[in-house]
């Protein structure tokens, strides 16, 4: 059997008549950037997530990076975040002129450690990004807690959750939890497009307003550019018709990944450790195990047929391409180790019991043999 890490055509597979119905109807429509189907989304998707704006923009980056500039943040601030998630906060801070700032994250679940954020905070920081990982969710209201109590109410947060679609904090849903949020609708995404796409939430109507815009060109008006660092992200007409079909179905998907999740979870118990562990409001985007002997189990399950993929492998401050640009860090032992350790199981909405019955049979013919050897 060969078991592919992730096969995003089998969801959409299963909805192909309702998406395709959705693409016709905007086709026939003539109106392709902007339209019914964005707007209506834009609704949808912000009371989903129970907030009073949403902005669709072209994808998660641009999300992240016009959030930062909706919070005036630019050249020369500090952003606190993590240096564990991929990169994509890094890259905005980047976009803008800001100066990341890496903190450590806590080591059971590798979300950001929200107590050792008051002690990198210096007189430029502006903001935190709490990445909701792995379909895990930073305990936003906690941070918020630890800066006020800090002395540090003016620092704002924003929320990154492009893997935490759906996911809940205390029965809180995240996109809610802060100043301002971000998602990402990539196609392997909880909730996912047949390309990129991506949104802004936010209660605050003034930083709505910024946002929506500086995703086209800064226009105030047609025409009429009034805010600076305007840029072109528009989530098209298409890909908002797709998301709204989707939508519809989210919170079926997160549970079928709960479901796999615990699967997955009782395949590793005794073998591997599980990071991304089941809980009441976990999403399961990634299932996340680790293990010292980490490349020699992966190496047995790719020749077994089993796929799987490391997230990530390395920390944003040691990638080359920020070698010439200006970053800070603490110590950030925990993040530094699990780099070293870290693996992913393919867990998707449209993996088969069949092929979750593989994964285990291997765990416990192979898997388990090699970590009893160590």
């Amino acid at each position: 059997m060969k078991i592919l890490f992730n096969q995003p055509k089998r969801e959409n597979d299963a909805f192909a008549q309702e998406i395709n119905l959705a693409i016709e109807q905007v086709i026939e429509s003539g109106i392709y950037i902007l339209g019914s189907n964005v707007t209506a989304f834009e609704q949808e998707f912000a009371q989903y997530c129970q907030t009073r704006h949403c902005c669709a923009v072209g994808n998660g980056t641009d999300a992240l990076e016009i959030a930062l500039r909706a919070l005036g943040v630019g050249p020369g601030d500090e952003v606190i975040t993590v240096a564990n998630a991929g990169g994509y906060s890094t890259t905005a801070c980047n976009l803008v002129g800001a100066v990341p700032v890496y903190v450590d994250v806590e080591p059971d679940h590798l979300l950001l450690d929200y107590r050792s954020v008051p002690a990198a905070v210096s007189p430029r920081t502006r903001c935190v990004i709490a990445t909701h990982l792995y379909g895990q969710a930073v305990n936003v209201r906690e941070l918020r807690a630890t800066l006020d109590a800090a002395g540090y109410q003016n620092i704002k947060i924003l929320e990154d959750c492009a893997q935490a679609h759906g996911a809940m904090v205390g029965g809180e849903i995240v996109g809610s939890l802060a100043d301002i949020a971000t998602f990402s609708f990539y196609p392997t995404k909880n909730l996912s497009a047949l390309g990129d796409g991506g949104a802004i939430t936010t209660s605050h109507d003034e930083l709505a307003e910024r946002c929506r815009c500086l995703r086209q060109y800064g226009w105030t008006s047609k025409y009429r550019s009034d805010v600076p660092d305007g840029r072109n992200s528009r989530l098209d007409e298409l890909q908002a018709a797709i998301l709204r079909v989707k939508l519809r179905h989210l919170n079926a998907f997160n549970e079928k990944r709960r479901a796999i999740c615990n699967h997955l979870n009782q395949t590793c118990q005794g073998i591997v450790d599980v990071v991304t562990t089941p809980a009441e409001g976990n999403v399961s985007h990634l299932f996340v195990a680790r293990h010292p002997l980490r490349d020699q189990i992966c190496q047995e399950l790719i020749e077994n047929g089993v796929a799987t993929d490391i997230h990530y492998p390395v920390l944003d401050l040691n990638q080359n391409s920020l070698s010439a640009r200006s970053f800070r860090a603490v110590d950030l032992p925990h993040s530094q180790q699990a780099t070293q350790e870290i693996f992913s199981l393919p867990c998707y909405t449209g993996i088969t019991d069949e092929e979750l019955d593989y994964i285990r049979q291997i765990f416990e013919s192979k898997i388990a043999v090699i970590v009893k050897g160590h």
